[in-house]
C-alpha cells in the first residue's frame, strides 16, 4: 500500500509540474487576470480580429502603449515594452495557442456562434500567466462540436483532398 500512496503522490507531482511548465516564459510579463479581470478590458480591445477573421492577432506594441504611454511609465517592464515599441520592433511574445495549418479555423465563426473565449481558452481574466488548459486537439474539438450540435463531419474543419 505504501509503494500505491508513493507512485500516487508521484503522479500527482508530475501532472502539476507538466500543467505549471505549459506557461511559457513571456519576454515581458502580463497579466489577463489584472487587464481582463480586474480591468474588464474586452478581449477585442487587444486582440484584433482582421478580416477575415480567421485569426485572433497578438497584441502590437502599439496597442500596448496606448494606455502605456501614460501608465506606470517607471516600471521596468513597461520601459521595455517602451523600447520595443521606440525601435519599432515586435514584442517576441510566445504563442500559448496554434491552430495547426491543415485545419480551417476562424474564430469570427465561433464567436458569432456564441462561443465565448473561455470556452478553448480558459479562464483567462483570472490568470496572471498564461497556459494552455483546454484540449484543442481534434479530440477536444470534437467533444465541443458534439455538445453544441456543431457540424462533425471531416470537411467541416479539413480541407477536401
Amino acid at each position: 500500500m505504501e509503494t500505491c500512496a508513493k507512485v500516487c503522490l508521484l503522479t500527482l507531482v508530475v501532472v502539476l509540474g507538466a500543467t505549471a511548465a505549459d506557461a511559457p516564459e513571456q519576454p515581458l510579463p502580463f497579466s489577463h487576470k489584472t487587464h481582463a479581470g480586474a480591468m474588464k478590458l474586452a478581449c477585442k480591445m487587444c486582440h484584433t480580429n482582421p478580416d477575415p477573421g480567421e485569426t485572433e492577432g497578438i497584441p502590437a506594441s502599439t496597442t500596448c502603449m496606448d494606455c502605456h504611454s501614460t501608465i506606470k511609465t517607471d516600471s521596468p517592464a513597461i520601459q521595455k515594452l517602451t523600447a520595443y515599441f521606440e525601435n519599432k520592433r515586435p514584442v517576441p511574445w510566445v504563442r500559448v495557442y496554434e491552430i495547426p495549418d491543415y485545419v480551417n479555423f476562424s474564430h469570427r465563426t465561433h464567436v458569432k456562434a456564441g462561443n465565448a473565449c473561455e470556452d478553448c481558452h480558459g479562464k483567462v481574466a483570472e490568470r496572471d500567466q498564461l497556459s494552455r488548459e483546454v484540449d484543442i486537439s481534434m479530440g477536444g474539438c470534437l467533444n465541443c462540436h458534439k455538445a453544441k450540435n456543431a457540424g462533425t463531419d471531416c470537411t467541416f474543419c479539413h480541407d477536401q483532398r
